[in-house]
């Protein structure tokens, strides 16, 4: 099941998250985010009514997603910046698509325009989703980023809503 997140998802939302901070270079934020961040950081997105989702399993929350602005002038207002996480443990499994599709969906109800999405580069896995779902690489930034003492590219996929 994909729904809007809720605040009785936070713990969830940050232990996924946090094993990605702690395990690897897919975000370039270097220390774990607290509950009390993550709950800020979903709240800041939900405020801005821009859509949190979550997947669940019987088991409780296996993955995220969500869109954030692009920039804060006021000409990017049609613009947003989406990112995904999946629990290590429900890789594979489709989740991924899954809570992309429906953000897709959510952001087309908000007459949203244009969805920037950055990947740490090399990462095939990631690249692969975001081109299954139509979004295609617009920008590649050498050397951007510096985790686990190594220099890390960036790239941007986009795709438009309008399409």
């Amino acid at each position: 099941m994909i729904r809007i997140a809720n605040t009785g998802d936070v713990v969830a939302i940050a232990r996924i998250y946090n094993h990605y901070v702690e395990n690897t270079a897919v975000t370039f934020e270097v220390n774990p985010v607290s509950e009390e961040e993550m709950a800020s950081r979903v709240a800041e997105c939900q405020g801005s009514r821009l859509p949190w989702l979550v997947a669940e399993d019987p088991n409780g929350v296996v993955g995220y997603c969500y869109a954030t602005k692009w920039k804060g002038r006021a000409a990017y207002q049609y613009s947003v910046e989406a990112s995904v996480y999946v629990a290590p443990s429900s890789l594979g499994r489709g989740w991924g698509t899954r809570l992309y599709k429906q953000l897709l969906v959510e952001l087309r109800r908000r007459d949203l325009h244009a969805v920037i999405c950055g990947i740490t580069l090399p990462n095939e896995a990631s690249v692969a989703l975001h081109e299954k779902l139509g979004m295609v690489k617009v920008a590649h930034f050498k050397e951007v980023g510096r985790k686990f003492d190594q220099w890390i590219d960036v790239g941007y996929w986009q795709c438009l809503l309008t399409d």
